[in-house]
């Protein structure tokens, strides 16, 4: 169960980061030496690119964390893995 939960969280977590990134073009949540060096009209793109990645990791772990309480096995360590790669 606390598998599930922090997963989870984590998850939530890094969804909305990278939503906020993306729609509200929040480039400040990146470590400023990724993004120093982008140029204004640039920054859409960026933003949007850097966003599907977040996302697609934030899901990886909710789908971790659901797996491996439903299953009871660590089959969803291959989600992670996969998602985060």
């Amino acid at each position: 169960m606390f598998e599930l939960v922090l997963m989870g969280i984590l998850g939530l977590l890094f969804l909305v980061l990278g939503l906020r990134i993306w729609k509200r073009e929040e480039i400040t949540f990146i470590h400023s030496y990724h993004y120093k060096k982008v140029a204004e009209k640039d920054k859409n793109q960026y933003t949007e690119e850097m966003c599907k990645s977040i996302v697609l990791m934030g899901i990886g772990m909710a789908l971790t964390g659901i797996i491996d309480f439903i299953t009871n096995t660590v089959y969803g360590w291959l989600f992670f893995t996969v998602f985060l790669y």
